[in-house]
């Protein structure tokens, strides 16, 4: 191999085994390609590979499929993806459709049984940790070891301040869930282990809507974006699933990290603080920035907690 091909928004060099995704930064560029970077990706990674003729006039479509559990941004990404957003998709000239069916062929020659399983384990990097990003209700980071939620009282649901601002240790999450921004319902929310064991026809009520739900943060229009919560969501995975291989996770587990929703009756916010939000409140009202309505129940759900 050693061939690269330069296609649309990034390129690819292929290696004995595995394959360098180098992505470029330009304005047209989707925005998670700048955060990626670059990523390597090993064949044992891969499902499949094909291709097939683009949309556009004059180009073809190298498509890679990753297998299931190999990669913690495509598994959190769940298919919510916009096509121009894969990062295991290249868009290329027609006249370089001879050397990428080349390396389709090459490729699906090393592909072996295995490659029609689920990986037991990552073997494509998520971007590296400490991350943030701002939700509506909050602003979340990820130091590698900790996922912190600091509600902004602005946003934040009268639930949410009440439990107050949140720290998860990796290693006690069982799993992360994503619902893209570009949806309604879009969040990130924090699975810990043994929310998900219910019985079939348990008495275990659901969890909580995300806005309700101290271990979820919301989206919402310029908040949450995908390139900056889907990364920070593959780095918790990617570590929460190192957490899970690792031989003291029972440890963990026994003895769950405390956080600050088990310490919700110490971090009530005291009459003064409320009032002062309020004060801030009536400044952004007075500046126009909220309107009569959203004035009224924030304010009402701030005089809730006295």
């Amino acid at each position: 191999m050693g061939d690269v091909l330069a296609g649309i928004n990034s390129s690819w060099e292929f290696d004995t085994d595995s394959v360098l995704v180098r992505f470029e930064r330009g304005i047209r560029t989707p925005k998670l390609f700048h955060v990626l970077g670059e990523r390597r990706v090993p064949y044992e990674a891969l499902r499949s590979v094909e291709l097939a003729p683009g949309t556009r006039k004059g180009t073809v479509v190298l498509r890679a499929e990753p297998r299931p559990g190999a990669d913690p941004l495509m598994d959190v990404a769940a298919g919510q993806l916009r096509e121009t957003s894969d990062p295991y998709r290249l868009v290329l000239p027609t006249e370089y459709e001879p050397l990428a069916a080349s390396w389709v062929s090459e490729v699906a020659s090393v592909l072996g049984p295995a490659s029609a399983e689920p990986a037991e384990r990552h073997l494509v990097a998520a971007p590296a940790a400490p991350l943030q990003f701002k939700a509506y209700d909050g602003k979340v980071s990820f130091d590698g070891e900790t996922v912190s939620f600091r509600w902004f009282w602005t946003g934040a649901s009268s639930a949410k301040w009440k439990a107050g601002d949140q720290t998860f240790a990796v290693g006690e999450l069982e799993d992360v869930e994503w619902r893209s921004p570009e949806v309604v319902g879009g969040h990130l929310r924090l699975v810990r282990h043994g929310e998900r064991d219910r019985p079939p026809g348990g008495s275990q009520e659901p969890p909580p809507e995300p806005d309700q739900d101290p271990a979820a943060v919301v989206f919402g229009l310029g908040y949450g974006l995908v390139h900056e919560s889907l990364p920070l969501a593959a780095s918790v995975l990617e570590a929460v699933r190192a957490a899970g291989a690792s031989p003291c996770r029972d440890a963990d587990v026994a003895t769950p990290v405390p956080h600050a929703r088990d310490l919700s009756t110490s971090v009530r916010p005291a009459p003064a603080d409320i009032a002062d939000r309020i004060r801030h409140l009536g400044e952004l009202h007075d500046a126009g920035l909220l309107t009569d309505d959203e004035f009224s129940v924030k304010k009402a759900e701030l005089l809730a907690e006295l």
